[in-house]
């Protein structure tokens, strides 16, 4: 068996951490964006990242005109552009914080180009559209159980839709593990 030093030996010869060097790094990080792990939210956290999402998305398809083809009514429903649209959101936010260069907006502007072209190409693969929306086909490997039906439903009202569908969500991670992710 081989001997292995005790890792606390190395810790104690360590100086305790400068706590004025924290407490200035959490005031200038204060409320900076950080990414967003939608697996792992908890319930109460999952629900205001929602709202906080969903009003910037409508304000981002009102503001440049986006068809439902870059951002179809619900998005919400598809993970693929759930992903997408929460870090476009946060790069806005961070593009846009005061503390930022002049120029971080055209760099923001330059990942948007980009990123409307991968929305285009998730909303195609997922099927949704304007009027009517399925749950995105999975390709079954060889093994594999077939996934559930994916049959287009007419899309009656998107806000109504929007609800149930967070109000699901944030049971869901309630009940889960700690109250934490599904």
């Amino acid at each position: 068996m081989v001997d292995t030093p005790d890792p606390s030996a190395f810790i104690d010869g360590l100086e305790p951490p400068d706590q004025d060097l924290d407490d200035a790094l959490a005031e200038l990080l204060g409320d900076a964006p950080r990414p967003i792990d939608w697996s792992t939210l908890s319930a109460e956290d999952a629900e205001a990242e929602w709202l906080e999402l969903n009003r910037w998305v409508d304000w981002l398809r009102h503001e440049y005109g986006l068809p439902a083809t870059i951002v179809p009514p619900l998005w919400h429903r598809h993970p693929e552009l759930l992903w997408e649209l929460s870090a476009l959101h946060l790069a806005w936010v961070a593009s846009y914080d005061p503390q930022q260069s002049a120029t971080a907006p055209l760099t923001w502007h330059r990942d948007f180009h980009a990123a409307r072209e991968r929305l285009r190409d998730w909303v195609a693969i997922a099927g949704t559209k304007l009027d009517r929306d399925r749950p995105t086909r999975q390709t079954v490997w060889p093994g594999e159980e077939a996934g559930p039906d994916t049959e287009e439903i007419p899309i009656a009202n998107r806000d109504e839709d929007f609800i149930a569908f967070v109000r699901a969500d944030v049971r869901a991670r309630a009940s889960g593990p700690d109250g934490a992710g599904v």
